[in-house]
């Protein structure tokens, strides 16, 4: 029997969790931690020891830098290779983040858990991204913050070159078939992104949307072995 979509995308990103965990570790030894933890503070106030669920945690990238700032974090993730990954770097740094296997689409906890929702490159896989936005809306607390940073992975074009250092520099010609061959079983469901992802937030009932097409400037203005070629956004809504 053909895997569906989603058994495709949990494969693809099994077979790269080692790889991927090993990228991530370098990043928060590195300059993007101080990098991203301020894009996070821009929305989640330092010191205010938040509830927060990080949705698609991958290695545990997100959930780790907030922990680490005070916050209550769980991780979750539907690639249970993933989750053994993040559960190894928190046990080596001492972090208290949780982390469990999860389908990130619809977390399974009460609704007005969490005082704020963050996911990294998740969105542009989820095959029905209007229901996750739903469920997402449910498990805010009032007031409560959903950020998201992502791109339209879907209408990517090859880089012309990337650094010579690149960690997909390392990515074998299987591995990228399967990662093509995923975005074009998506492309068919979604619309131009952040627009649509704007048009999907006002329906599940967010308030206060914002975009911002600057992150990526800030993110990845050196082309390192971190650079992502695709311009990434970041959304915030309020529930």
């Amino acid at each position: 029997m053909e895997p569906t979509l989603q058994q495709q995308i949990t494969g693809y990103w099994t077979r790269r969790s080692g790889d991927f965990a090993a990228q991530r570790r370098r990043e928060l030894a590195g300059e993007k931690h101080a990098q991203w933890l301020a894009e996070l503070n821009r929305y989640i106030p330092a010191g205010s020891g938040w509830n927060i669920l990080d949705l698609g945690t991958g290695s545990g990238f997100f959930a780790l830098l907030l922990a680490a700032q005070g916050h209550t974090v769980t991780g979750i993730d539907l690639t249970p290779a993933m989750i053994d990954e993040a559960r190894r770097t928190a046990a080596a740094l001492g972090s208290a983040a949780r982390f469990a296997v999860m389908d990130a689409a619809c977390p399974d906890f009460a609704p007005s858990s969490f005082d704020a929702l963050v996911t990294r490159n998740l969105t542009w896989t989820l095959p029905d991204l209007d229901a996750a936005y739903r469920s997402w809306r449910r498990l805010l607390k009032p007031g409560g913050v959903l950020i998201n940073f992502d791109a339209d992975y879907c209408r990517e074009t090859a880089p012309a070159a990337l650094p010579a250092n690149h960690a997909h520099k390392g990515i074998a010609p299987a591995l990228w078939a399967q990662y093509e061959q995923i975005k074009a079983g998506l492309r068919p469901a979604q619309q131009p992104r952040p627009a649509w992802d704007v048009q999907l937030l006002r329906r599940a009932g967010f308030v206060d949307i914002r975009v911002d097409n600057s992150v990526w400037r800030r993110i990845y203005a050196r082309q390192d072995e971190f650079y992502n070629p695709t311009p990434i956004f970041a959304l915030s809504a309020r529930a």
